[in-house]
This record gives C-alpha cells, structure tokens and sequence, in this order.
C-alpha cells in the first residue's frame, strides 16, 4: 500500500468530530426546510438500480482445473475500461444504473442499460482471463492463498492499519483506525468465526440494491414502512449466501452439521457482525417512521466511525454535502435518500439493501420490479400488511436468513387474512404484478418481470437450495466437504456463463 493512502488516512483521523456533527446536523436542518418547500417533489416515480460483482478465475491458463474460478483482484485500469465503480474489495466491481421513470420504457431502459454495460465489461475483463460473477457470496480464494488469509492480511503504514487487499477507499481503511475503532471485529456465523483487524471480511458479499424514487417525499415514511414489511417475503424468495469458503468452517464441524445448521443468505450475517462493532450498530433492521424529518434527523444523529471532511461545490446537494458524507455509513437494511445534483433532480427515495446478487441479470431485474410494483401499489391501495407489527417484519426478516421461504413468516392478504407459504407469495406476487400494472405496463410485460420469482415458489427452490442441493450431490459421491463446495461454485459458474445475460435461474434444472 502506498504512502498516499496511509497519509489520506491520518488526514481523516484528524477532522474534528465534534465539528462534523454540527455540521451534519445543520446540514440535515437545509434537507428539512427543502423538504418543507417541496423541492424533493417529483411528478411521477422512478427507479434505479446497484448491481455488485466479483471477479474470478476463467480457468484458461489453469492446469488439470485447479485454479478454475478462484477469487482474483481487478486491475483499476480494468474497472475504467468497464465503465465500473470500484467496491470494497479489490475483487470487487460495481455498476449503477441510470434512473428512470417506472413504466414500461423504464423498466426496459434498466434492462437494456445492465445487459449492454455487463456485456461489454464480460468482454474486457475476459482479455485479461477473468469473468464477473453474479453472487451472493464468493467462495473459492485466489490460487495459493486461503481466505482467511486474503480477508486479514494488513500492513502498519505510519501507524495505520492498512487491508492489503482493499480498494483505496480511505472511508473503509479509516474505519480500522479511528479513536473509537474495536482492535478487531469478528465474523459470526453457524460454524464460522473470523477475527480481523480491518472491515475487509466483508468483501465477501455482493448485493443488488434497488432504488424506488417516491412522487411526494411527505409519503415516504408510509412506503419505507410497506418496505419493511416487503423485506422478509422478498428476502426469503433471493437468499443465495448458505457457503463460507471452505477454510473459514471450524475445524470440528461435520460436513452434516454445516449443511444442517447453515443460513440461507449469509450476507446478512456477514454485514450485520462485521461493521456493528463497539459502539456503533450501523447495519440493522430500520425501526417505523413517524415522518420525513424523522429520517432526516436518524442520519444526522447516528453514531460516527469516520468524521470525513466534504468539499461543498456549486451543487444543489452540496448545500447538505456532510450530511451525505454521514450518510455513507449509515447502513440498513431499507434506508432513505435524499439527494440531487441540482434541484430539478432532487429526490427522496428508498434504496432497498437486502438482496443477494442473482445468478442472472433476469432474477435481479425481477427483484428490481417486485420491489417497484409493490410500492406502487401496497401504499395506494391501503394494503393491510401495513398492519403487521413491526417485531413480527422484523422476525420475518431474520426468519428469511436463516431458511428462505422455507421459514415461518407472517403476512396479510389483501382481506387482512393471515396467510403464510404458497399463499403468502402468491398474494405477494399478485401486488408486484398490479403495481407494475399501474405503473403502466400490460399484464403479459409485468408477469414476464415477475416469473423469475414465481418460478421460485412454484418449484420451491431458490439459488441456495440449488447450491445446497448440489454440495449434498457431490458429499454423496465421496467427496469432501472442500471439494464438494468448490465443484458447486464452478457449476454455478458454468452455468451462469450460459444464462448469465439471457437466460433465467430456473434454466439451471
């Protein structure tokens, strides 16, 4: 690591705190009264979208396989041919796409924009013998290191602590560095326990996020509290994190017990353990809100970890450019935006976190316009799920970690009916599908959007079950444990290789 960054490091450890808070707070003061004035009113809804990936291994130069799909770091020069922002890990590369309105054109611009970007970026990184990979979780480490040794590796620069394989974003390294810093954080999960001196460990995960822009930014506490309630049935139906790479595993746990005792999405467990450390729980589940303010006041009063200074320049949103910077750490699950390069483009808007990366663009395109459909919808139509109180959405989230759908969640039907299984997804998806409905598409384009996630309930199988499916196959041929979990990452791979761009998960079987 270089100097520079240990030097940008120091710089941010020395900003006030004191004076950061104050700063946040008037900022949050400028964000109410142009919420008051209606500047972060829009006419009509729009959508956007995040879409995380990890690089691996595309086996060409590998000899006899081995090698075939490990971890491998991307080159920054690569990320600026691809067109992609870089992410936490130096594995990692993410894609943001543009806004646009919901109706149909927009649904079909999102679609196109991901397609075409990750086409060309498939393209480039395959000249340099690496593939992108769609995923919740990675879990083969780069050819002759573990991955406990690529997650905790770290240097001391000027007494700093550096993550050698971390992006050079100083936001991240700070966080090992500041006064209120733990001296380690530790990953917690069934049969895994990972000790670091850096957030570094959750470089593991990749995510899709999807943004939903309301019309009236007074509303937005009502939808973000449907979003709540949406999270564990939309959770449940995406988990595609049950494997830690093989050499995290304690080494008394049973190749039973780790497919007995496992989660389904992983990557909750792994953002919540990692960065809720010391003083500071900075990845949760969101309480209700009252009103806008009230999530305007949450950024501006949440704990600190790194007191960054902001240059304020001639945009709309750098009236409030500490405030943001604030809320750069302010993670969870479902949490509010509020920003705007000019006023014109100001918005408030509910950026949904829980989903894993998909095995193709089509599942994460759906998650993208389940999510949309059913904030068209459940809010204007007074859906009674608003009704479910907010431990029991709280426990259906965590419910959806632990077991998918196969879990005991909590819903209410649109007659306010208790419902739960096939009728609970079904009265879920029927949502999605009249949003996106109103929203301006025709029946056969909004099924189309949706039948990923149908496919799901009616087959009863997500992408965890597939990958559970396929380590049992492989445990039963004779395998072990490690080599049943590195043939089920290459299949998936392989197969995403075929489908990734064109095809759906349910082509897999």
């Amino acid at each position: 690591m270089s100097d520079d960054l240990a030097e940008r490091v120091q710089d941010v450890l020395a900003v006030d705190a004191d004076e950061f808070e104050a700063q946040a707070k008037a900022d949050a003061e400028v964000v109410k009264r142009e919420l008051r004035e209606g500047t972060f009113d829009n006419h009509q809804s729009i959508i956007g979208l995040e879409y995380e990936f990890y690089a691996v291994s595309d086996g060409r130069w590998s000899v006899n396989g081995e090698g075939a799909n490990a971890l491998m770091r991307v080159p920054r020069r690569l990320l600026e041919l691809m067109g992609f922002e870089k992410e936490l890990g130096l594995h990692n590369a993410e894609m943001t796409t543009s806004p646009q309105p919901l109706n149909p054109h927009g649904l079909r611009a999102q679609s196109s924009e991901v397609r075409a970007r990750l086409s060309a970026a498939l393209d480039c990184a395959g000249a340099e013998g690496m593939r992108l990979v769609s995923d919740g979780m990675w879990t083969i480490p780069p050819v002759g290191e573990t991955a406990m040794e690529y997650l905790t590796d770290s240097i001391s620069d000027k007494r700093v602590r550096l993550a050698t394989n971390m992006s050079g974003s100083v936001r991240y390294h700070a966080m090992a560095n500041g006064p209120t810093a733990p001296p380690s954080r530790t990953l917690e999960a069934p049969h895994v326990t990972l000790e670091a001196d850096t957030v570094m460990p959750e470089s593991l995960i990749t995510s899709i996020q999807p943004h939903y822009q309301v019309s009236h930014a007074v509303d937005l506490p009502l939808f973000f509290n449907y979003a709540l309630r949406a999270a564990g049935p939309l959770l449940a139906l995406g988990v595609n994190s049950p494997f830690f790479p093989a050499d995290l595993y304690d080494d008394d746990a049973t190749p039973d017990e780790i497919l007995e005792d496992g989660w389904d999405e992983n990557r909750i467990a792994v953002f919540e353990t990692v960065l809720n450390a010391g003083d500071h729980e900075k990845v949760r589940f969101p309480d209700d809100l009252g009103t806008v303010e009230d999530a305007v006041d949450r950024v501006a009063d949440d704990s600190t970890m790194v007191p960054m200074s902001v240059t304020r320049g001639d945009r709309f949103d750098d009236e409030f450019a500490t405030l943001r910077r604030k809320h750069g750490t302010y993670w969870r699950w479902v949490r509010p935006v509020f920003d705007g390069a000019t006023r014109s483009s100001a918005n408030a808007r509910i950026e949904f976190r829980p989903i894993a990366a998909q095995p193709t663009v089509r599942d994460s395109l759906a998650f993208q316009a389940a999510f949309a459909g059913l904030m068209e919808r459940l809010p204007r139509q007074e859906h009674p799920a608003i009704n479910i109180e907010w431990e029991t959405a709280k426990e259906n989230f965590y419910t959806a970690m632990r077991e998918g759908p196969h879990g005991d969640i909590h819903w209410l039907d649109a007659d306010g009916d208790a419902v739960a299984g096939a009728e609970l997804y079904e009265d879920v998806l029927v949502h999605a599908r009249d949003g996106l409905r109103l929203a301006g598409c025709s029946e056969e384009q909004a099924n189309y959007y949706l039948e990923p996630l149908r496919k799901r309930v009616e087959t009863g199988v997500t992408p965890a079950d597939w990958k559970r499916h396929r380590v049992r196959d492989h445990l039963d041929d004779g395998a072990d444990f490690e080599t049943a979990l590195q043939e089920m990452q290459r299949e998936y791979v392989e197969q995403q290789s075929e489908t990734l761009l064109e095809g759906a998960f349910s082509d897999w079987f």
